[in-house]
């Protein structure tokens, strides 16, 4: 360690490790000492848990945490960086045509490059290569922090109205301002100092649009094998005809309705547009062509599963099909034979806690009219009751599983194929900020989790937070792999969501200081949420899933 002098500055790591270095020191000079020990490029850093850009000055004993590639954060940053890249390319190329960042896909990201003609395979090794010549060039991101007024006349000028009504009812007095090469753009987040960060990443042409390939946080030095997702495409179509129908495809749309005092229609039209496809799949079930004796419900976590579930019974039942639950729940094996994690913690989302082979033959048992003793689960005690609950099927009974392992074929390996109906439920959101920002589906579902941790569960933002990473790799490996077993995916979003959680999120993420490491995120998601006007709750129907978060579903007693 150097001793300290006037102009020396105390930096502490998060392994510990203090060292002093000269005030006014930037981050990118200081990362140059640490590069080798990360396993992919530093993008930026928090500096007393708050996340600055690598050009950020220190001026202030502080501690710092480098961020690469290895993290969300760092992903986020890299992405949207690689945003600009292809819309400068696009800008200089096709000046007459614009892109839509729209929605993940396939890992990888779904954008649109819209124009008086379709967007052909060529043009699109064109962009690449541009975006190549971009990256060689090292072209520097540079921030600048403008007023709101003049940032809205400037988006006013250029035509871009989509920015325009997103920053519209903020109420931040400043707006900040990329420039990357003579070309200005908004971005929800922090950028790399130049576009010779962006080393790894590929377009791929994905009539009407193309995809944006880049790498994952588990590897983040190689790009992830293209997984064809067409269902779940055509949800995300299907979504945007739904937002044509309301009129809202974007957060500015959305926020002058609510100021015109006319939300309680979209309110009630989104509900409308829910209910009639729960409805259809309802029907699809009732009136297969092979009979159906099991429906099985899976999702990630803070989708809806369960009010989806209920309301799906209900029409059901008006097709004559009385729907019978059996909770996975207890068929957990006896907690010393949990498998466990990398971490060596128990394991309760890996297929093994779960008692296959014996779920396998009672579901068997029940389809072919047997009464079966289902067991009950004693969770203090880690293992079953003794005695658990008789269950036999009669005519027009039809099992419903609500599980994350439900689009799992090993969950239910003895039920023929035809003889099941998979159904993924997840809140596909396909609005967006404006035409560069998109609003990610983690986004909105824990900002769900959120509401509903604290509302019913005792457990603060913090600790939500907290988890979610925990969370997340369950759902990458539990979940996400199995969404195209489908039989049909169903978008629990709804249009106005965000506007009604605010309201009740925004004070807890306020509750997290910048002592807490979790202080970024809250930070990001309260600037994530600015972007809504409130919503009050009073017009949302009781049966509708976003009560399964705000409260009042009349499914919950």
């Amino acid at each position: 360690m150097i001793e300290k002098d006037i102009k020396q500055i105390k930096i502490v790591f998060t392994d510990g490790r203090e060292i002093y270095a000269q005030e006014g020191i930037s981050l990118l000079e200081l990362s140059k000492d640490y590069e080798t020990e990360f396993k992919s490029t530093i993008v930026a850093a928090k500096v007393d848990n708050d996340i600055k850009e690598l050009n950020f000055h220190l001026y202030n004993d502080c501690k710092v945490q480098f961020i690469d590639l290895t993290s969300n954060d760092g992903l986020r940053i890299y992405r949207r960086s690689l945003y600009f890249i292809l819309i400068k390319a696009v800008h200089e190329l096709f000046p007459d045509r614009k892109v839509v960042v729209s929605h993940s896909i396939g890992k990888g990201l779904y954008c649109e490059v819209k124009g008086s003609k379709e967007l052909s395979e060529e043009e699109v090794h064109q962009i690449e290569a541009r975006m190549r010549e971009l990256v060689n060039a090292k072209i520097p991101f540079v921030k600048r922090i403008t007023s709101l007024e003049a940032a809205k006349d400037y988006f006013q000028k250029i035509g871009r109205m989509d920015r325009y009504h997103a920053i519209e009812h903020r109420s931040k007095p400043y707006v900040t301002v990329y420039n990357c090469g003579g070309l200005d753009d908004y971005f929800y987040g922090y950028m790399v100092p130049d576009t010779g960060y962006i080393q790894l990443f590929d377009l791929k042409f994905y009539a009407p649009g193309l995809i944006l390939r880049f790498p994952e946080t588990s590897k983040p030095k190689e790009l992830p094998e293209f997984a064809e997702q067409r269902k779940l495409f055509n949800i995300f179509i299907e979504f945007k005809k739904w937002n044509k129908i309301l009129g809202v495809d974007n957060v500015g749309a959305l926020n002058d309705i609510i100021k015109e005092g006319k939300v309680c229609e979209i309110i009630r039209v989104a509900e409308a547009l829910h209910e009639k496809k729960i409805a259809q799949i309802a029907d699809m079930i009732a009136f297969n062509e092979h009979e159906k004796k099991l429906v099985t419900i899976a999702g990630p976590s803070s989708s809806g599963k369960t009010t989806f579930a209920n309301r799906l019974a209900i029409q059901l039942r008006v097709n004559g099909l009385k729907p019978v639950t059996i909770s996975l729940d207890d068929y957990f094996v006896d907690r010393e034979k949990t498998p466990k994690d990398e971490s060596g913690d128990y394991d309760f989302e890996a297929l093994g806690a779960l008692d296959v082979p014996l779920f396998n033959k009672h579901l068997a048992e029940l389809i072919d009219g047997k009464e079966v003793e289902i067991p009950i689960f004693n969770f203090p005690n880690g293992c079953r009751d003794s005695v658990g609950r008789k269950l036999k099927m009669n005519q027009g009974d039809i099992l419903v599983i609500e599980g994350i392992h439900g689009l799992n074929e090993k969950l239910t390996a003895t039920i023929p194929r035809d003889k099941k109906f998979k159904i993924y439920v997840s809140a596909l959101t396909s609005m967006s900020i404006d035409d560069h920002n998109r609003i990610p589906t983690t986004d909105t579902r824990i900002i769900r989790r959120i509401v509903r941790d604290y509302q019913f569960r005792g457990c603060s933002a913090i600790n939500t937070i907290k988890r979610w990473p925990s969370v997340r790799r369950g759902e990458d490996k539990n979940i996400f792999p199995f969404q195209e077993e489908a039989d049909i995916m169903f978008n629990s979003s709804l249009i106005y969501e965000l506007g009604t959680l605010k309201t009740l999120a925004e004070p807890l993420l306020a509750e997290i200081d910048s002592s807490q490491p979790e202080y970024s995120e809250a930070k990001r998601l309260i600037e994530f949420l600015s972007y809504f006007l409130p919503i009050e709750s009073k017009e949302i129907p009781l049966n509708s899933i976003i009560r399964e978060f705000l409260g009042g579903s009349c499914f919950y007693s």
